[in-house]
């Protein structure tokens, strides 16, 4: 279909432009783009005055964009407005301002020479050459690039382009050119030298400031803008200059410049504004210049205009509202030309304040308007369309069929299109519809009949109609007997696992179609997510619904909503589902000892079956996950929310939680409550089976077991602080005689030593910790061993053939106070050989080429006995050698007798012989 038409909107309004003559291209564009349906056309107007592109050949439009070609500033400067037009009206673009950018030639008359005194101040004149927008201004002294340095003696104005030197020396003599740079273009030109030379008649002496450079007596500044106020003065000495605002402070962000002969304010602002002083002084005296900073604000818009649809006959009120100052004035334009206050004889136009009312609105009002906020520095505008509705009455469906039931309200509409608004008459059967206490015309021109029956049946027939036309809407009332539906059954209880249905059944008219709805707890019941708990039979009156393996969720209430085009009725049922209990509340810890703790809780829902008993349980690091607890009271009954769980563990962290049974079953349990720490004990339990031995001959090793009665603590540094004491006596002893060794931590070995050999003692342990100690173990008596064998091995024989060695012994016998002989150690020195046996005999193998010494002790559980006399064995291959201790020694007594029989003879022949 046709696309909706609308007027102009500027996507694209001209911008102030500045055009440099020394361009190469002297083509200036002005741009400007509007959307719109009809697509707008374009026109300029050029300081109010519409440019006719036919006529002069130098503007051309592309588009909406007006070039000009040739420009000349003479022609082309000023205020150029976009206007935009099509069927719907047309709108004016804001103005921009076309200026031209240039610099003229300085004149080249030569200029006359400045002479004064020493010590005497002096400006020298600019007089710059034509130019547009604003130049720079700098002074070179004598040729380039010497530029004057500026400082508290001299000073360059950018406001009039002079260089002021307040105290002139001889260093200032010499020629002085103007330098001026056009911001635009960045052209530069030079004016003739001006010689600067001193007169011969003496020094100036000293004299008071005068100002000769100042900003204007009143500034005017747009908001936003950097502002920078000049003042210099002449004067022997050097003056001084200081700035003060008069009412209030100068602005923390401003800066002085140039030796403070320039004041400058960044982003000024309204409250900026004021009365402004420079000061210049000297030894000599001082002087003083004020002049007034006034900042202004371009129109901003607070609140716009937008397009607007009224009915013809209707009152348009549109308002604007802008910020400014000075502050804005308004007024109004249609399709771009100045809205009068009297436009026809039939429409009333009023323009107050930014605010526009036209009475009685005409088609001939239609249009684009637009609001101008304007004051002396710019102006804004706003733009909306005016459409004014016209057309005759029309309906989007007709007729239309309404099916009631005997005793309800029921309300036949009539909603034509129209504009202006239309008349509305209803009339049944070619009789007009006459207002009663039961049927009702509203101010919507509803017709509403209260309570209906049988005899509202019938056709309704709404007309509306204007000036423009007319049409009529035809509304059929069926009326109806009211539907009913029975749900059974009205209130049922079950329990989880069970199943159960209700049926729902409609009385209604047959010729109307009924659909039904399951609701549980007002929403729709979907079966198909519900897995397989759900199956649903409907015939044409009845519809039901059976719930199998019912669940807790399944518990609500149920609706079964029938519904025909005419009415529709909701049946509900209750359905209560017993099962096992909830959850618990959290577990609260109110106190603990160091065997019991005090706990709280608070019912769970009970699943409509009353709770009976709960069950108390905990869990701790070193329990088997969670552990039921003996309480007080035992059992814990339904109508109770607190119990001690006793018999605990001291120093034992517990988690405890709650669970619920009642009739049906135990339920899940509840949240555990936070963890706490049974308080520290005395160890309750003395340790168990104590036993002994494996030691050495000196020596015991004691073992036992604990369990949690050892009642470990935690010191501060957190480590555990538990032990257990070892007491140890001789038997026929008292214990009091006996001595106590302690474990490091919670052990359960300890090693005795320094214990006498084959004693017999009396052990018993008791437990430990940080508050005290336990009972001891009853004492049970455990033995030393015997002394080892003192004998050694004796008649050692040995028969060594090669590097194999055949030793033999006699067996040693240990007395009644010495341990049994269980073995022998043979133990070889030279070859780090030691071999263990339970004979008195062994083969040893030897490595060949060495000498090697070979002793043999008893061993028994006492320890190893005296060794044997050593045997020196010579290896080699292929020899056999015999020997043995006895042989050895009968040997020696021989050699001994003869020894002696020799020592006698001696002794008698010395005799004789004297």
């Amino acid at each position: 279909g046709k696309s909706e038409e609308f007027g102009p909107v500027f996507l694209q309004e001209p911008d102030d432009a500045i055009f440099s003559l020394d361009s190469d291209d002297k083509k200036v564009i002005m741009n400007c783009e509007a959307r719109g349906n009809p697509v707008p056309t374009y026109s300029w107007l050029i300081n109010g005055t519409i440019v006719d592109p036919g006529g002069d050949f130098r503007y051309s439009l592309i588009d909406g964009n007006l070039i000009i070609h040739n420009a000349s500033e003479a022609i082309d400067y000023g205020r150029y407005q976009c206007r935009a037009e099509n069927s719907i009206g047309s709108v004016l673009s804001r103005d921009a301002l076309l200026q031209f950018a240039y610099l003229g030639a300085f004149s080249g008359r030569t200029r006359g020479a400045v002479s004064v005194r020493e010590g005497q101040g002096v400006v020298l004149m600019c007089a710059p050459p034509p130019h547009s927008p604003e130049i720079i201004y700098s002074w070179v002294f004598n040729e380039l690039p010497s530029f004057v340095a500026e400082d508290s003696r001299r000073f360059i104005s950018q406001e009039t382009g002079h260089l002021y030197i307040s105290k002139v020396q001889p260093s200032d003599v010499g020629s002085y050119v103007c330098q001026v740079k056009n911001t635009v273009t960045n052209a530069r030109v030079l004016s003739p030298p001006t010689p600067l030379t001193l007169k011969t008649d003496g020094v100036m002496g000293e004299y008071e400031p005068k100002i000769e450079a100042h900003f204007p007596q009143t500034v005017l500044a747009a908001k936003g803008i950097t502002v920078r106020l000049e003042c210099f003065a002449l004067g022997n000495p050097v003056p001084t200059i200081t700035w003060r605002k008069m009412s209030g402070n100068i602005p923390k962000k401003a800066r002085l410049r140039k030796s403070q002969a320039v004041l400058e304010i960044p982003n000024i602002q309204l409250e900026d504004s004021g009365s402004y002083e420079c000061k210049a002084e000297n030894t000599r005296g001082g002087t003083a210049f004020r002049g007034h900073l006034q900042v202004y604000t371009l129109p901003q818009w607070i609140s716009m205009i937008n397009d607007t649809q009224l009915d013809s006959g209707e009152q348009l009120r549109w308002e604007c509202r802008a910020t400014g100052k000075p502050r804005p004035t308004y007024r109004w334009l249609r399709n771009g030309e100045p809205l009068n206050s009297q436009v026809h004889i039939d429409t009333q136009v009023e323009m107050v304040n930014g605010e526009l009312i036209i009475h009685r609105l005409q088609q001939t009002d239609s249009g684009m308007y637009q609001c101008i906020a304007e004051n002396k520095y710019g102006a804004i505008y706003s733009s909306a369309e005016l459409k004014i509705l016209a057309s005759a009455p029309m309906f989007s469906t007709n007729p239309v069929r309404l099916i009631a039931t005997v005793g309800k309200d029921v309300s036949l509409e009539c909603r034509p299109r129209a504009s202006p608004k239309p008349r509305i008459s209803w009339r049944k059967s070619d009789r007009r519809v006459q207002p009663s206490r039961r049927i009702m015309l509203l101010r919507n021109n509803t017709l509403r009949i209260i309570n209906s029956s049988r005899s509202d049946e019938g056709s309704y027939v709404c007309r509306a109609e204007n000036q423009f036309g007319s049409a009529e809407l035809t509304t059929m009332l069926l009326v109806k007997e009211p539907m009913r539906v029975e749900l059974n059954p009205v209130r049922v209880e079950v329990t989880v696992g069970e199943s159960v249905v209700l049926s729902c059944k409609v009385t209604h008219d047959p010729s109307l179609d009924v659909s039904f709805l399951w609701l549980l707890n007002n929403q729709p019941l979907n079966t198909q997510q519900e897995g397989g708990h759900f199956e649903y039979i409907q015939t044409s009156s009845t519809a039901d619904l059976m719930i199998r393996s019912i669940l807790l969720k399944h518990a609500g209430k149920y609706g079964c909503h029938a519904q025909t085009s005419a009415d529709s009725v909701l049946a509900e049922a209750e359905l209560l589902v017993r099962g096992p209990p909830g959850p618990p509340g959290v577990v609260i810890v109110e106190e603990i000892t160091d065997t019991t703790a005090t706990l709280s809780w608070s019912h769970g829902v009970d699943n409509h079956s009353p709770i009976t008993t709960y069950n108390v349980q905990a869990r701790s690091p070193v329990s088997l996950g969670w552990q039921t607890v003996k309480t007080d009271p035992e059992p814990v009954t339904g109508n109770m929310e607190s119990a001690m769980a006793v018999e605990l563990n001291p120093w034992v962290e517990y988690e405890f939680r709650v669970v619920a049974t009642n009739g049906i079953g135990t339920g899940d349990p509840s949240t555990p409550s936070r963890a706490v720490r049974t308080k520290e004990a005395v160890p309750s339990v003395a340790p168990a089976n104590v036993r002994g031995g494996n030691g050495r001959r000196h020596e015991l090793v004691i073992s036992w077991e604990v369990g949690l009665h050892s009642a470990c603590t935690m010191d501060s540094l957190l480590r555990l602080s538990c032990w257990e004491q070892v007491s140890f006596w001789k038997d026929m002893e008292q214990e009091e005689m006996g001595k106590k060794k302690r474990t490091t931590g919670n052990e359960t070995t300890l090693l005795l030593t320094g214990l006498e050999g084959n004693t017999q003692y009396l052990i018993s342990v008791k437990g430990f910790n940080s508050a005290g100690q336990g009972p001891a173990s009853s004492p049970i008596k455990i033995s030393t061993k015997k002394n080892a064998p003192s004998l050694p091995p004796g008649n050692l024989m040995w028969i060594q053939e090669g590097n194999n060695v055949s030793l033999s012994w006699d067996p040693v016998k240990a007395r009644d106070n010495e341990s049994e002989v269980i073995g022998y150690k043979v133990e070889g020195r030279g070859h780090s050989q030691v071999m263990r046996t339970p004979n008195s005999a062994v083969v040893l193998t030897l490595p060949e080429g060495g000498t090697y010494i070979i002793e043999v002790r008893a061993v028994s559980e006492g320890g190893e006995g005296a060794a044997s006399a050593q045997v020196r064995v010579l290896t080699s291959s292929g020899k056999r050698w015999l020997g043995s201790h006895s042989l050895i020694y009968s040997i020696v007594c021989i050699n001994l007798l003869l020894v002696f029989i020799f020592l006698l003879i001696y002794i008698f022949l010395k005799v004789l012989i004297i």
